[in-house]
């Protein structure tokens, strides 16, 4: 309220000064012209709430000035000012339908006001234009306005998206590292327990598999948690993963796993084999914590154009009390998948166990859609997930 009474002030002042000025050939001001200008006045308070109404009441007193003869380059002032807000606070149609009235009004005042004798005849086509000024000008500023509100609610967007793929990557990674780490040293614990009287040796060989597989899960998770420092004293990073883990990874998982991995001619794309190396490890930990297989198969091979990643079970699913159904493994997986454009498949075999089939492309054959992914596919074949 405050800078609306500075400035219908300082447009009251200025039309005043004018309209005292009677400039030759003008009529006297008299207790009409007065009037009109309090009316003008009281009308341009309302110009940022009302602005429409605030520029009927003051192109009315405009009008009745140009009637009554009073000429003036500033009696026009209020009446230009109410209008540039009408256009910036209203929208194109507004502004058109606003400038039409006010073109014609402004005409038509025109021509009544040359009819009398010795009366000067301002111009009908000036008068016309005078309206439409600033609302051309209250539209360029609107325009601008905008166009900034877009851009900064496009930023927002693009920054809430880029945000949830961040939250998606982390959650993957943590999913990824935890969730293979313990379910094995959940295993080689329960061994420990179950052999410690009995055979001491198995008992201390499971509990220093536990304690290699706890070590690795410490790097692997330092690596990530480096990723999230704001300081850049990033802690000591290990390398991604790759196909030549594989090993290791294998013989961490407490069941037999025959390893065949023949990637063909390196290099491999980075992206590929840290997917691959995720896919094997994600599907190992399904089977030592969803399945009662007694043996497992991993098929790492080259095919034309594609890596062809396989993981196989021979063991029938198992109820697990107190467990949710349904976890991230297959959703982190096809994740993964489709990030590097490739397919998952996965399914129970039908001499009994369960597949899982990664089809990863070696060139570029990732076709990612907005959101950074792929469509999922396989959704509704039935999984077992952790």
């Amino acid at each position: 309220m405050g800078v609306e009474l500075l400035v219908t002030a300082a447009v009251g002042c200025l039309t005043a000064a004018d309209l005292a000025a009677n400039v030759p050939g003008s009529r006297e001001d008299d207790w009409l012209s007065w009037t009109l200008l309090a009316v003008s006045v009281l009308g341009l308070l309302a110009h940022r709430r009302r602005p429409l109404l605030s520029a009927g009441v003051t192109g009315a007193a405009s009008l009745g000035w140009t009637v009554h003869g009073h000429l003036g380059e500033l009696l026009n002032l209020p009446v230009m000012v109410a209008l540039y807000w009408v256009a910036v606070r209203g929208d194109r149609r507004r502004t058109l339908r606003v400038g039409v009235a006010g073109a014609l009004l402004s005409g038509a005042a025109a021509v009544v006001a040359g009819h009398e004798q010795g009366r000067p005849v301002p111009s009908p086509v000036l008068e016309m234009a005078i309206p439409l000024v600033p609302l051309l000008l209250g539209e360029v500023v609107r325009g601008r306005q905008e166009l900034t509100r877009r851009a900064a609610e496009e930023h927002a967007r693009e920054t809430a998206r880029r945000l949830r793929e961040e939250r998606v990557l982390l959650a993957r990674e943590l999913h990824d590292v935890i969730a293979h780490t313990v379910s094995a040293m959940t295993v080689q614990a329960g061994v420990a327990l179950d052999a410690f009287d009995r055979r001491p040796e198995v008992a201390r060989a499971a509990l220093r598999q536990v304690r290699d597989s706890g070590k690795e899960a410490v790097r692997e998770l330092r690596t990530t948690v480096a990723f999230l420092r704001e300081d850049g004293a990033a802690a000591p990073v290990v390398p991604a993963p790759t196909l030549a883990h594989l090993p290791d990874l294998v013989e961490r998982v407490p069941l037999p796993v025959a390893l065949r991995c023949s990637p063909g001619p390196p290099p491999l794309p980075p992206l590929v084999e840290l997917t691959a190396y995720r896919v094997v490890q994600e599907a190992l930990t399904n089977v030592v914590k969803h399945s009662a297989a007694r043996h497992a198969a991993v098929s790492v091979r080259a095919a034309p154009g594609r890596l062809l990643v396989e993981v196989t079970d021979d063991g029938p699913p198992v109820a697990r009390p107190g467990r949710a159904a349904g976890g991230f493994g297959l959703l982190g997986m096809r994740e993964r998948v489709s990030a590097a454009g490739g397919t998952l498949e996965h399914g129970p075999l039908p001499a009994g166990g369960y597949r899982v089939l990664a089809l990863l492309p070696l060139g570029d054959g990732a076709r990612p859609t907005e959101d950074g992914h792929r469509p999922a596919e396989n959704d509704a074949r039935p999984g077992r997930d952790g």
